[in-house]
């Protein structure tokens, strides 16, 4: 019977409510440990937690600082809200961040926040956004998810006339360092996010550690991919399981349970403020203790 393959763990450090100098430290931290591959931020313009006028980095210039400040991890926004930046933008934003970091991008896009969701939708009212309904917001995801690759993949300039999105000659330079292009990984769990999913990612991030919905949304994914005759095995599982410091096992065990069920992407939510040598506890306490060669036969 084939193996699995292993799982890649990954650490998240939120840029709110926290300074910056402590997410650097983790992420240099973790760049010299082999066992965490990659690390990611999120994207809010204000605290969607804690003190509602406390500190909240912009994502992609924060991602671009630690490119720099770092030379193996992976790294991305985990997720990118597309409401935030029209696509052409991003598209240029996260070109520069992969040249920069020597093609170690993974670009993370998803539809953008619930409207139901008050502390999240009133960065958009603060910024003078527009703020659409879902169905929208999912269309411009696809447009948004084609555009962009056509930016980093085409040689000469396009027009592009959709529903949501229009632009006259548009063409990218520079590209990306990764080629065709860095790996999409989209996040969401509506079953219209789901379907964009199955035409235009790579890898797939489940929001949140809830492993039986996540189990459930992955087979949803799994026939949206049959329907357009995709292998649904081209898309790699992700899973975002927040860490617990005092309670290490539970979070091992929750680990099990998300390999288990498919998922093969892991990112530990590291919340602030962090441990000293806290990535090397996340190795020793999370990663290395689930290994195949430390689980009960």
């Amino acid at each position: 019977m084939p193996q699995s393959p292993q799982p890649r763990f990954g650490i998240m450090t939120a840029p709110s409510q926290v300074d910056y100098a402590d997410i650097l430290r983790v992420w240099r931290e973790a760049d010299a440990i082999p066992e965490i591959e990659h690390a990611w931020l999120f994207d809010h313009l204000m605290p969607i937690g804690g003190d509602p006028l406390g500190v909240a980095y912009e994502g992609w210039t924060l991602l671009s600082a630690l490119a720099a400040q770092t030379r193996r991890l992976r790294l991305g926004v985990l997720v990118t809200s597309n409401r935030f930046r029209p696509p052409a933008m991003l598209a240029k934003i996260a070109a520069t961040v992969d040249v920069i970091s020597d093609g170690r991008l993974d670009f993370g896009i998803g539809a953008g926040s619930r409207p139901g969701h008050p502390v999240a939708r009133r960065e958009y009212e603060a910024h003078g956004l527009p703020f659409h309904d879902a169905a929208h917001a999912v269309a411009g995801l696809a447009e948004a998810c084609t555009v962009i690759r056509r930016l980093w993949t085409e040689p000469e300039p396009f027009d592009f006339d959709g529903d949501h999105i229009r632009l006259t000659g548009a063409f990218g330079n520079p590209k990306p360092v990764q080629r065709p292009h860095p790996p999409i990984l989209i996040g969401g769990r509506a079953s219209a996010t789901l379907r964009v999913v199955a035409e235009h990612a790579d890898v797939w991030n489940f929001p949140g550690g809830d492993v039986e919905d996540a189990a459930a949304r992955s087979a949803l994914l799994d026939r949206y991919c049959t329907e357009i005759g995709r292998d649904p095995a081209s898309i790699t599982r992700s899973l975002v399981l927040p860490v617990s410091y005092d309670d290490p096992g539970a979070t091992r065990e929750a680990i099990g349970r998300a390999t288990a069920a498919g998922f093969q992407h892991i990112v530990l939510g590291l919340a602030a403020p962090y441990p000293a040598d806290v990535a090397r506890w996340v190795a020793d306490e999370l990663i290395n203790a689930t290994a195949p060669e430390h689980r009960p036969a």
